[in-house]
């Protein structure tokens, strides 16, 4: 058979930072190391564990052949058509677009996302786009940041910016001063990751950080500038950002949010925007069901039917709640029932303090007990109301 291309694969370990892993590396004939990003890492780990190589066929897709193949395999050039092309694509553009678009094997099974969001989401990391992963609380935006440092086989970095109290330690470092070296300076983390080719660096809850933050940032993530000064006088150090860095962020936007700041225009502007969805019922049935197999079926169909009432009901022009149960919370909740804890009492300590008990019977916790409920075995009971949520309608009455 005719190849336009066949790779062996070597394996190695590699230490960033005090990371150890193991990482595939692929290689032509001539011996020319072919970029992670071409090839996805489960087929060359594959090849490696199968002792075989990854053939390319006529049309662009890859297959795992036996090693003996790759010194005896016929490579042909891609046989020329009578129809001329108005673009020229370059054979690494062919590779990227096999890349991508071959690339929704790699999403977890446990992240529920659309195949046009995932190819566009690891596109932008292929390309070295800013991404900003935005949605409500609890929907996977981590996850599927995560999801793509997995996929792409790229050195990666953690910052959590919503937990940061001071932003020019955490990005800059700090000064610091000890009696026999005198005063001296300690890079930041971030410092050394902006300075890592090809390193992936995950920003969460970048708006929950402070301001200051924000404009630390502007240098780093602008296209166009690409460095990070350590100091604001003039003639001081500047560091530039690594070739083939790639940024993800993660927002949640909106009024009900209320830790949150508005983010700046111009540091959105500096990303591009995936937005994950709120899962309907099937997916969100479809994900518990994966997650917790021995879990009756039955039970967390009506999981998902409840964050299901309960988003459609915030949402509604009469909403009786500010929110639905986010898909985080109906995975801790299913965690309860797979532990031997019943719906009623799962819902009582993961979903009912969410929801505020003032006003009694008319309160939003009241409206999501009631939706609970109905899904309970007997279909009633005689706690549906504590003693304080009673006192506080009998208060009412008066």
């Amino acid at each position: 058979m005719n190849y336009t291309n066949i790779f062996r694969v070597e394996s190695g370990q590699k230490n960033l930072f005090g990371k150890v892993s193991t990482i595939y590396t692929a290689f032509d004939r001539e011996g020319n190391k072919v970029p992670a990003k071409f090839l996805p890492k489960p087929i060359r780990q594959d090849a490696f564990d199968n002792n075989q190589c990854i053939a390319v066929t006529a049309d662009g897709g890859l297959i795992l052949v036996d090693a003996s193949q790759f010194d005896t395999a016929n490579i042909v050039s891609e046989e020329p058509t009578t129809t001329t092309s108005t673009v020229d694509v370059p054979v690494e553009h062919q590779e990227v677009l096999n890349f991508i678009h071959s690339s929704y094997s790699l999403k977890p099974k446990a992240l529920m996302m659309s195949e046009l969001k995932w190819k566009y989401l690891i596109r932008g990391a292929v390309r070295g786009k800013n991404i900003m992963m935005t949605g409500p609380a609890g929907c996977g935006k981590t996850m599927a940041a995560k999801a793509v440092v997995n996929s792409l086989d790229r050195p990666d970095f953690y910052f959590n910016l919503g937990a940061t109290q001071d932003p020019r330690a955490t990005l800059i470092g700090n000064t610091h001063f000890n009696t026999d070296s005198g005063t001296y300076f300690s890079e930041s983390n971030f410092v050394k990751a902006i300075k890592t080719p090809n390193a992936v660096i995950l920003l969460d809850e970048l708006s929950r950080a402070h301001p200051d933050a924000w404009n630390i940032l502007m240098t780093v993530l602008d296209s166009g500038q690409r460095y990070l000064r350590l100091d604001e006088a003039n003639g001081q150090e500047t560091i530039k950002v690594a070739d083939g860095v790639t940024f993800i962020a993660t927002a949640n936007i909106g009024n009900e949010y209320t830790s949150t700041r508005v983010m700046d225009k111009a540091l959105m502007d500096r990303f591009t925007i995936v937005e994950m969805d709120v899962l309907s019922e099937e997916d969100e049935n479809s994900l518990l069901t994966y997650m917790f197999p021995n879990v009756d079926s039955g039970v967390l169909g009506n999981v998902a039917k409840i964050a299901t009432l309960t988003r459609t009901e915030s949402k509604s022009d009469t909403a009786r709640i500010t929110s639905g149960i986010s898909t985080r919370t109906t995975v801790e909740l299913c965690g309860l029932l797979y532990d031997g804890f019943s719906l009623q009492e799962a819902a009582e300590v993961s979903i009912y303090p969410q929801y505020d008990s003032t006003g009694g019977v008319d309160s939003e916790r009241t409206f999501v007990k009631q939706i609970v409920q109905k899904f309970c075995d007997d279909g009633s009971s005689d706690d549906l109301f504590n003693e304080e949520e009673m006192a506080t309608a009998d208060e009412d009455t008066y």
